[in-house]
């Protein structure tokens, strides 16, 4: 409980030395520390769940030596819980199980989180979790790091695990708060290890990295000092992080060896084009529609299709937006996103249709699974009421 406190504290003086101190210190340090104590009570679980592992190996002089030297071999993966993510991507499971396994068991994601981090249903996501427990079960030990080509089999899912776990940290289904920079943080410290791995090393991880970089230097400017959620359009630039912007950028071009295009190549191209603009008025729509197109055909999905129905409608108007997004072809999928509601308000509120945009908004605010995304949804209902201005993009939309 000590540590707990003791790092709510840092963090506000972390936080608040460049956004003010909040309305609410008392509460603010209250929600930080709680959000501390579940992220050590998940490390605890995590550690509980692979304890008979990790005991059989250390638990005779014949199996502890081996056990050292694995874990010191140059090829190891030198965090475990990286290491426990490849054992859950175990390849008589689909890429999908096996993600959705890592999050659950590893990341201490709930069903809910999961469902929305695939969106997916809840029921689909259970079953989906209940088939691969019961299969990797079947495994008896932790991934063999010495068995180098099994790395490249599994790196895919690992992959996205990881730009998942950094999603549901930078924009994410927690009941409790719609930012969690711990999560992203933790995200980005592992994909760094798999880079410091010989078969880690390739452009694809690069690319990842790259855009947990660009994505994390606005994370100072996504919430006022109220606590309330902003939009892109809002944000103040000055705030974000110009380090992690640089070294996202290096990233970016580190990335471009080879001839693999990856969903992270496009995302993390799309990132530097906003960290790349001084101001949002400034920000290159016509290419980030391009790149969403290039996106789209290599890794489709409806929120793929919903950023760039919301892309379009900044480069061409509200109403072209409106189109775009009414032609998605699953976009019944999307139902229960509280930001496509909220996508749809916005749109309508540029277009000058406030009672409709009213609907829309209001619609996301019952959707919405923690109390800042409420607030920013009651906000904009607000705004359609008092006829605020309508030049606003849709703020805090996450690609898929």
């Amino acid at each position: 409980m000590v540590v707990v406190v003791q790092d709510a504290f840092c963090r506000a003086l972390e936080v608040w030395r460049y956004r003010g101190v909040p309305e609410n210190p008392s509460a603010w340090v209250m929600a930080t520390a709680k959000n501390r104590a579940i992220d050590i009570l998940r490390q605890r679980r995590t550690a509980q769940t692979f304890a008979p592992e990790l005991g059989r190996l250390l638990q005779s002089k014949s199996t502890l030596a081996p056990a050292v030297e694995e874990l010191f071999a140059p090829n190891a993966i030198k965090d475990d819980l990286l290491r426990m993510m490849f054992s859950c991507c175990h390849p008589r499971l689909s890429e999908e199980a096996q993600v959705a396994l890592v999050l659950h068991i590893l990341c201490g994601f709930s069903i809910d989180e999961v469902a929305s981090a695939f969106v997916s249903a809840h029921a689909a996501i259970e079953k989906r979790i209940t088939r691969a427990k019961k299969a990797l079960a079947t495994s008896k030990k932790l991934f063999d790091v010495a068995v180098s080509g099994a790395f490249s089999e599994r790196l895919p899912a690992v992959h996205r695990a990881l730009y998942l776990l950094f999603n549901e940290g930078y924009h994410g289904a927690s009941p409790e708060t719609a930012v969690r920079g711990e999560l992203c943080r933790e995200a980005m410290r592992l994909t760094a290890m798999l880079l410091e791995h010989a078969v880690g090393t390739m452009p694809a991880t690069y690319a990842l990295a790259s855009l947990m970089c660009l994505d994390a230097a606005r994370l100072p400017s996504r919430v006022d000092g109220s606590g309330n959620l902003t939009s892109l359009f809002d944000q103040n630039r000055s705030q974000w992080d110009q380090g992690l912007v640089a070294e996202g950028l290096k990233l970016l071009e580190l990335s471009a060896t080879g001839s693999e295009l990856t969903a992270y190549h496009v995302e993390a191209a799309i990132a530097s084009i906003h960290a790349r603009a001084v101001r949002a008025e400034d920000t290159d729509w016509k290419t980030i529609v391009s790149l969403y197109d290039t996106l789209l055909r290599i890794h489709p999905s409806p929120i793929v299709a919903l950023n760039r129905g919301i892309a379009i409608a900044q480069y061409e108007g509200p109403k072209r937006g409106l189109e775009e997004i009414r032609a998605i072809a699953d976009r019944e999928r999307l139902a229960a996103y509280p930001f496509y509601s909220a996508a749809l308000g916005e749109l309508e509120l540029r277009s000058g249709q406030h009672e409709i945009a009213r609907e829309h908004f209001r619609a996301a605010a019952a959707l919405a699974r923690n109390p800042m995304e409420r607030r920013f949804f009651d906000q904009r209902v607000s705004a359609c009421e008092s006829g605020a201005p309508q030049h606003r993009a849709v703020g805090s939309v996450q690609n898929h």
